[in-house]
């Protein structure tokens, strides 16, 4: 089977071989796809949907990988989303609460958009330029949303998997482009204007859950409630179980949601290990755990920054600079010129993907960086701006009592 991070990317032989070295890493990245646009029982969430939601989301990325998903299509579902990409696209994620459906004029493109490709498939492609460009600006409304238009719960989850999985995709393809000498063949994109704020509401199916949802990054531990319904305990089955990869993860809401789609979820989880625990030969703990929270804070993910923040520590790092990052944000000085580099790699890669270019590729080999240490920064970076758009848009961060 072709690999189809190797394909889009271009990958040489070389930087080919060193994904090799993580290998569970590259095996379920692959499983990722398959899990989220060629499942074996796609229910009523359809391939035929499943291609355009990925072509629409690497179009509005400006992304190569878009030829390669809208081949996936017949020539008549592909024009008007041809015309819908054409309009959301731009850049992102956004830094302040400029929420914007297709652009400018977004009531207005927001119904052209609903005429032409159907209520339901509409309202997945704002749910997948929202998650793209301003997950933030997540919900519990935007889940009505999705609702409304005939989305189950179960749906809702593995959409969410699949823009978010995208948002990794796109990134590490792109970053290992890049390191086998590739130059970037798109133009940065234009950032969109705008700010209607859709007439979503909430459903009697989107849960509202009450809590403190903190207003600053912490250096302490968070709670996450969900406004997705969990999938309950007693419906859990072996496979279930098996996604979780451990058991006790059943008693976290987070993970009974994403449980939903148990192939995307157990892909998913050891991508996510294979990139942060194997160190071999490789990038360190810290520094991984630097470049997740420097795409968190970016981001807006209060919950993984507090996570990651800590694991950063706890593998090395120093206290004094982490707070400073979580309080002064990306552009904080972080105290040494390596450090500086994984921070402005994370952010290139965050921010658009083709900020991550050959100058600093070239930065990051004449410091102490050989090319397998990159791949790791391009993988957890990009890991996580799968992680961020899940925690972020399908519940909230929550205060525990004892910090309140």
């Amino acid at each position: 089977m072709v690999d189809i991070i190797n394909e889009l990317s271009g990958a040489s032989q070389e930087v080919q071989r060193l994904r090799t070295a993580r290998p569970q890493a590259q095996a379920n990245a692959q499983l990722s796809f398959s899990a989220l646009l060629e499942p074996e029982a796609p229910g009523t969430f359809s391939y035929a949907e499943r291609y355009a939601i990925a072509a629409f989301t690497a179009a509005i990325n400006h992304a190569p990988a878009a030829e390669f998903y809208f081949d996936l299509l017949s020539d008549e579902a592909s024009e008007p989303l041809v015309a819908a990409a054409r309009r959301g696209a731009s850049t992102g994620p956004y830094q302040d609460a400029n929420f914007l459906v297709f652009g400018e004029n977004a009531t207005g493109e927001a119904q052209d958009s609903e005429g032409a490709l159907g209520k339901r498939l509409s309202a997945a492609c704002e749910w997948a330029h929202l998650l793209s460009f301003h997950p933030k600006d997540a919900s519990p409304q935007a889940i009505g949303h999705l609702d409304a238009a005939g989305w189950s719960a179960t749906d809702i989850v593995s959409l969410s998997q699949l823009v978010s999985f995208l948002a990794f995709q796109l990134r590490v393809a792109h970053g290992l482009s890049v390191l086998s000498g590739q130059a970037a063949t798109v133009s940065e994109a234009r950032r969109a204007t705008g700010g209607v704020q859709p007439d979503w509401e909430a459903t009697e199916n989107t849960l509202q859950p009450y809590g403190v949802i903190p207003d600053h990054f912490v250096n302490h531990s968070l709670g996450w409630l969900p406004w997705v319904a969990p999938l309950s305990k007693e419906d859990f089955t072996p496979a279930h179980m098996d996604a979780l990869i451990k058991p006790e993860r059943i008693d976290s809401e987070y993970f009974r949601v994403l449980a939903r789609d148990p192939a995307a979820l157990k892909a998913r989880t050891l991508t996510d290990l294979d990139i942060f625990y194997n160190t071999e030969g490789g990038l360190s703990r810290a520094d991984r755990e630097l470049a997740a929270t420097v795409v968190s804070r970016f981001n807006g993910c209060v919950y993984c920054a507090s996570v990651h923040q800590a694991r950063c520590v706890k593998e090395g790092g120093e206290r004094e600079i982490v707070d400073r990052l979580l309080a002064e944000g990306t552009t904080a000085d972080l105290g040494s010129g390596e450090w500086d580099l994984i921070r402005r790699a994370a952010l290139a890669l965050t921010s658009s993907p083709i900020s991550f270019d050959a100058a600093l590729c070239a930065e990051l080999r004449d410091s102490r960086f050989d090319d397998q240490p990159i791949v790791d920064i391009i993988y957890a970076s990009s890991f996580f701006n799968w992680a961020n758009r899940l925690m972020l848009t399908l519940g909230q961060a929550n205060v525990p009592e004892r910090y309140r």
